[in-house]
């Protein structure tokens, strides 16, 4: 796929955030992309106008021509032109919201997406006509599509905002590369792709990428997603209707505990980024939740409840790849480690990786990711029941700035690869431990480590001289491993108190 010229977008955010001023990130995001999108809807209209005007017999103002196009339809006073003809009035702002007004009005699946207070005295008018002049570039022709221009600008954008916006930032938008990762690792080719807290709605866009990449056709999956942040959802239903990605993302924004709006979705794939260690989730109230198939998640936390969530969505060959805080390995808790202990015996545990630190925009902590597989022999791969794969990535990445990392194409391609060559897929290669980066373990040498699945304690140290192992690194390997000892000896401690107790020794 052809890009846009380098630092492009970097250029175009030094520009636009310039113009920012004093106002919040967040709130500036919505006024920058959905500008954004009324400038990429206007580009696409102008040509299809333009090539309608030079066709003998055609109405360049007939709507019926663009709908056969999949060209959204846009009314007079809302092209571009008009807007930046009017750009350094006043009243630019009412203009705007009434712009998206009539977008929305004739484009049904855009109804109740666009934003529209633009006309808010707090937007200062002078800096919004600046924006406008700004935005002279084309996105949304013929072009600029086939080179994914708004695309790649509105990602851009996005990480740039989770950035600015810090830990809730990170709330709409999971870093590309983990994505991309996610994505390489559990291909989805064809069928339902599921997202039950979409954000942004990066895992579709990534996906919809992997299948162009790969010849396939857009057409063979269909995507499926639910968030709960009412304008974190029409971001999301802005971005995949700029790529024309058709999507059921509900009806309106909705908690996916509470108010699960694809009830009876069984998915083939499922990719997710949720909220980490989640402690007002609402658990309290859903304790009779039938997806709690393998216990009752600790109303304290809601990781567990995510993962039994994901599971009870997974159609009978369906796999999940989603990511979760390192915690979620090893808690001892006692309703968490009896569902992990469950999940591990029911062999539904595919694959664990751990990241390294400092990737999201959120939160330093390093993450890990899960994968999780209903059926385990599916036809054409090798059968995997009773084992789990272990890989750590915590030595991969570069730093691209002070603050955060992030996977170069190489690392997303060997630990991708290394996944797939032990599922069996002849084009990655022979599968075979590697000390210290990879181990397939067999369930019962799980069970022997107390179900932890941190896949330090599995692949081994890789055989390096001292010396060469930076300070930095080995205070994070073994203050990983002592913390990984205090959770064994707490949760040993606990069981000798309940063993105890059990006879009337309380102590």
């Amino acid at each position: 796929m052809a890009t846009a010229s380098l630092g492009f977008e970097e250029k175009l955010w030094g520009m636009a955030d310039k113009l920012r001023g004093s106002m919040d990130a967040a709130e500036y995001k919505h006024v920058v992309l959905g500008l954004l999108f009324l400038k990429y809807v206007s580009d696409a209209f102008e040509e299809k106008y333009e090539a309608l005007k030079n066709e003998p017999y055609a109405d360049p103002e007939d709507r019926d021509e663009y709908v056969a196009a999949n060209i959204f339809w846009v009314p007079k006073d809302a092209r571009w032109g008009h807007i930046k003809n009017n750009a350094k009035k006043p009243e630019i702002g009412q203009i705007i919201d009434q712009a998206m007004i009539d977008i929305e009005k004739e484009n049904p699946s855009l109804k109740g997406v666009l934003p529209k207070d633009y006309a808010r005295p707090a937007l200062d008018k002078t800096r919004l006509g600046e924006v406008i002049d700004l935005f002279s570039f084309r996105v949304g022709d013929e072009d600029s599509r086939s080179k994914d221009v708004l695309g790649r600008v509105y990602e851009y954008f996005l990480s740039k905002f989770a950035s600015a916006e810090g830990k809730n930032g990170g709330e709409f938008y999971t870093p590309n590369s983990v994505v991309r990762l996610l994505v390489e690792m559990i291909e989805p080719f064809k069928g339902r792709v599921y997202d039950p807290c979409c954000g942004s709605g990066g895992m579709f866009v990534q996906s919809e990428k992997f299948v162009e990449e790969h010849q396939g056709k857009l057409g063979d999956i269909a995507v499926y997603g639910q968030e709960s942040n009412p304008t974190t959802w029409k971001l999301c239903k802005m971005n995949l209707a700029i790529r024309g990605l058709d999507s059921n993302l509900g009806e309106h924004h909705a908690d996916t505990f509470h108010n699960d709006l694809h009830k009876n979705l069984k998915a083939d794939y499922i990719l997710a980024n949720p909220p980490f260690n989640i402690s007002d989730w609402g658990g309290t109230r859903l304790t009779d939740d039938a997806r709690w198939a393998y216990g009752i998640p600790p109303a304290g936390n809601a990781n567990y409840a995510w993962i039994q969530h994901m599971v009870n969505k997974l159609a009978p060959s369906g796999v999940a790849g989603f990511v979760l805080a390192n915690g979620s390995m090893s808690t001892s808790t006692t309703a968490e480690f009896e569902i992990r202990s469950k999940l591990v015996n029911a062999d539904l545990v595919d694959c664990i990786v751990t990241l390294p630190g400092q990737l999201f925009y959120s939160t330093p902590i390093p993450v890990c990711l899960w994968f999780m597989a209903k059926n385990k022999a599916p036809k054409g791969l090798r059968d995997r029941h009773g084992e789990i794969l272990f890989i750590d990535a915590r030595k991969t990445g570069q730093m691209v700035d002070r603050t955060h990392r992030e996977l170069t194409s190489d690392d997303i391609k060997k630990i991708a690869d290394t996944y797939h060559a032990w599922r069996g897929q002849a084009e990655a290669g022979e599968y075979e431990d590697v000390k210290g980066f990879c181990k397939a373990a067999k369930l019962a040498e799980v069970q022997g480590h107390e179900y932890i699945l941190t896949p330090g304690r599995y692949v081994g140290i890789e055989d390096v001289e001292d010396e060469n192992e930076a300070f930095e690194d080995i205070m994070n390997r073994l203050t990983a491993e002592l913390a990984e000892q205090f959770t064994k000896s707490r949760h040993l401690e606990d069981e000798i108190r309940k063993s105890l107790g059990g006879i009337g020794f309380e102590f």
